[in-house]
């Protein structure tokens, strides 16, 4: 009678065993996918920052064994991150970053909240609409952008038009303001997107409850709507920001002056126009370190979110 017993329950288990096992497998195309196209190439961008340079020619010579990495080339880029010319670029670039993301506030947080809110049967078409970007190449609509800001396109004629400006403004001149624009207008779809999916998990008995309690809409925004969307405004800040930071095209084709250049700039420069490639791999290694700061704070507060979630 025990045997039986024990065989019952040894066939009880056999399916739990298979699910356990079934999700892992499941997860291992995404795991040798991120193996082999991110931590295969980011040790290789390692061997080069650590490595050595050819004697005669001066080409970087990665070094595959840790054992033998050379930090002085990634010390002296280090240095000049900190406290010399290179600072100056990461400065101008976490400047950029932060206005740019703050412009994407301004002008994503509205449409997302509207396409939630009041999307309706249109929630698809106006989704579309926000993708739609997407469909064109960036380097086509920088480009498309270069034909609007020239002297003689749309925007200065619309400009001396209305008698704001009075004569031609030449915007792709180095100027800030349109590096700024460039990076809203290029990035501000990945903002809206995780924006919209956390407003529109918020669940509308809680809104109609702050109403219920006397609160006008424009408190129950401020106190019950803008908090619970904290989450959602991080994941967009961080998903926007980690390809801003990174970014050289839109510098490059909108003002193409030093005045301007970003840290990508940067590390294009040295990588493909220069011989420094252990700098330019150096300063890849230094910009992954700090995004991977602000990934480790993601993180931190999305668990923190989710313990207070499951403990109320």
């Amino acid at each position: 009678m025990g045997q039986r017993v024990v065989d019952v329950q040894r066939r009880r288990l056999k399916p739990r065993d298979r699910t356990r096992a079934l999700w892992p497998g499941l997860a291992l195309p995404g795991v040798a996918w991120l193996l082999a196209f991110f931590v295969v190439p980011f040790y290789g961008v390692l061997a080069v920052a650590f490595g050595g340079l050819d004697p005669i020619f001066g080409n970087a010579v990665p070094a595959w064994n840790p054992l033998e990495w050379d930090t002085t080339v990634f010390g002296d880029v280090l240095d000049r991150v900190v406290n010399a010319e290179l600072r100056e670029v990461y400065l101008r670039t976490f400047v950029y970053v932060g206005v740019a993301l703050f412009l994407c506030f301004l002008i994503g947080y509205p449409v997302a909240y509207y396409v939630s809110r009041f999307g309706g049967r249109r929630r698809g078409l106006l989704l579309g609409l926000i993708l739609a970007p997407f469909w064109i190449n960036y380097l086509m609509r920088m480009l498309a952008w270069i034909n609007l800001l020239q002297e003689d396109g749309y925007v200065n004629d619309i400009l001396t038009g209305l008698n704001v400006t009075s004569s031609p403004v030449n915007w792709l001149e180095g100027r800030a303001v349109t590096v700024v624009f460039g990076l809203v207008y290029g990035y501000i779809p990945f903002f809206v997107l995780p924006l919209f999916a956390a407003l529109d998990r918020i669940d509308r008995s809680v809104i109609e409850a702050s109403r219920d309690l006397g609160m006008g809409p424009l408190r129950t925004f401020l106190r019950v709507t803008l908090p619970l969307s904290k989450q959602g405004m991080l994941a967009a800040a961080v998903i926007t920001a980690l390809p801003m930071m990174g970014d050289y095209y839109t510098a490059d084709l909108l003002s193409g002056s030093p005045r301007t250049s970003m840290i990508g700039n940067q590390i294009e420069f040295f990588l493909f126009e220069g011989s420094q490639k252990n700098a330019g791999a150096s300063l890849v290694v230094i910009l992954s370190i700090l995004l991977m700061a602000a990934m480790a704070y993601y993180l931190v507060q999305t668990d923190r979110a989710t313990r207070e979630l499951h403990r109320s």
